[in-house]
């Protein structure tokens, strides 16, 4: 049997309502090719598990019993996923029917790009701004100081993007993974294409991770304004709020760690305790972030 065009995967806590949603836009998606949707559900109170398994039996629904984090739960779809296309996205999400199709003829046509994403609109229809550049210890002191408010322009101010130009079709460093669409021929070039995120971010900058260590082996990531989704942004994290916070700062933290080299790593302790610093002045209390829990499936491939 051939390989579907796409797997679409997407990690669900407690945001059955919403992921009805984005699973009736993705019943409605027009396709030249075939397509496979893996929902992990990451031991939903709300009966999400359920839901998907009445209302949409086409699809596959995984059961964790247990909150694994967004990387884990990841990793198992993309573990069950054979898509040429792999796309990671969230279940508060809306596509328009030509949504997929359309980022994956961007992403053909561009040789250049690993990964694709598409322009993100508030559910008022706003533009939400969903592209960043890399973190760097410039940019992420600017942002602790408030320097980068000062200075948007400049290396210190440079994080959040703020001259990118979200009409015009072109490279964009790190897009949120709220939709991200991946080749796999170019992901099994930098990372286990059936277990490409690194869970030392459970929840937070697994993407940003994963985009980087791609730019690293020679392929950038793009971004087209042909297509857009509409996003109800954070309707998961937010039900947990300081200790997303938190988790955050944390795994920003754990990313410099990781992919900071040379003399820079000597400004590796300052550099934490501000970041921690800007943690507790968010949210006025101390937390020890997200800690993923352990599940018992036991993953295996079909002959």
């Amino acid at each position: 049997m051939s390989s579907p065009l796409v797997s679409v995967l997407i990690v669900n806590w407690n945001t059955r309502d919403l992921l009805r949603v984005c699973l009736r836009s993705l019943r409605a998606q027009q396709l030249r090719g075939e397509m496979e949707v893996i929902v992990v559900d990451n031991n939903s109170g709300d009966g999400s598990e359920e839901m998907v398994r009445a209302e949409f039996p086409e699809f596959r629904v995984i059961q964790t019993s247990a909150n694994t984090g967004y990387a884990e739960g990841n990793n198992i779809a993309f573990f069950y996923a054979k898509g040429d296309f792999l796309l990671t996205l969230n279940p508060d999400t809306e596509l328009e029917p030509e949504t997929i199709q359309i980022a994956i003829d961007r992403l053909v046509a561009h040789p250049a790009w690993g990964a694709i994403s598409v322009q993100f609109r508030y559910p008022d229809g706003q533009l939400q701004p969903s592209v960043r550049e890399f973190p760097t210890l410039p940019n992420i002191l600017g942002e602790i100081t408030g320097l980068a408010r000062r200075f948007p322009d400049s290396v210190i101010g440079n994080y959040r993007a703020h001259n990118f130009n979200y009409s015009a079709e072109g490279d964009a460093p790190q897009p949120m993974g709220t939709f991200l669409l991946f080749s796999r021929r170019y992901l099994e070039q930098c990372a286990d294409p059936h277990h490409p995120f690194d869970q030392d971010f459970p929840i937070f900058f697994n993407e940003v991770d994963l985009l980087y260590r791609m730019q690293q082996a020679g392929f950038k990531c793009g971004y087209t304004p042909l297509t857009s989704i509409l996003h109800h942004h954070g309707a998961g994290t937010r039900q947990v709020k300081p200790m997303m916070v938190w988790e955050s700062h944390r795994s920003l933290a754990r990313y410099f760690d990781k992919h900071t080299q040379g003399p820079a790593r000597a400004l590796l302790p300052l550099v934490r305790l501000a970041i921690m610093i800007g943690a507790l002045l968010r949210t006025r209390q101390i937390h020890a972030g997200f800690r993923p829990q352990h599940h018992h499936l036991q993953l295996e491939h079909a002959d």
